[in-house]
């Protein structure tokens, strides 16, 4: 297994030369924001986005909020638990980081020891943004759209094979989409609880006083009785 893309002639091997080849020719400066964005700093956009999702799904409200929020809520959780499924994948395939086996790469980020295959970078940015589409469709592109840029990031920086990324979209995907249903089996009915608190339901709808039946009412009622005890003097 370790010896998985060991030939120069692997296309797998090819688009690692030529995606990470890009990095010899572009500037320096370039080079540092890459790794900052590879490394940090779309997986700090992901979390982001998640958070502007819950809040405009909130604000939104609407008899699916518990719903959505409960897709938000696996996002991240959906993320770990393939990350954890990649712990034995790594272990089992034993593949080196490209560098380790190929000469001639530009390396981005040095220290890197661990095993290649699956990244957890592209995991983790797929889950969430699987997760997201499920929530919401228009975040979910944005989502998904950021996980192919984290892909494309890993390889630029000499740190994976193309399969690394692809692999673990594919894991990230299958561990949102085939566990989807048990988790939103338990999250929905947990968040609908959550809704109907006094001191929680703001997590899940925003609070909007005025705008609640009751809250009409009482307004009303307000409004009508001075008029009344007037009514009743006269």
């Amino acid at each position: 297994m370790a010896g998985l893309a060991e030939s120069g002639s692997n296309p797998d091997v090819d688009l690692l030369y030529d995606i990470n080849g890009l990095a010899k020719d572009a500037p320096h400066w370039f080079d540092r924001l890459m790794e900052y964005v590879g490394e940090y700093g779309l997986l700090l956009a992901m979390v982001v986005l998640v958070l502007w999702c819950w809040w405009s799904v909130r604000r939104r409200g609407g008899q699916d909020a518990a719903s959505s929020v409960a897709a938000l809520v696996w996002a991240p959780l959906a993320a770990g638990i393939a990350v954890l499924v990649n712990v034995p994948i790594r272990g089992f395939v034993q593949r080196p980081r490209p560098f380790l086996d190929h000469q001639g790469l530009d390396v981005l980020v040095s220290g890197k020891t661990d095993y290649s295959f699956v990244s957890d970078h592209a995991t983790i940015t797929m889950a969430m943004g699987v997760g997201l589409f499920v929530a919401n469709r228009k975040f979910g592109v944005a989502g998904i759209a950021l996980a192919l840029l984290e892909g494309f990031c890993r390889v630029y920086m000499g740190v994976h094979y193309p399969t690394d990324v692809v692999g673990g979209f594919a894991l990230g995907t299958a561990v949102t989409l085939l566990l989807s249903p048990l988790a939103m089996a338990l999250l929905t009915p947990l968040l609908k609880a959550v809704e109907g608190s006094a001191w929680a339901g703001w997590v899940v709808r925003a609070r909007r006083g005025s705008t609640r039946p009751e809250a009409v009412a009482d307004q009303r009622d307000e409004r009508r009785a001075p008029s009344e005890e007037r009514d009743l003097a006269a």
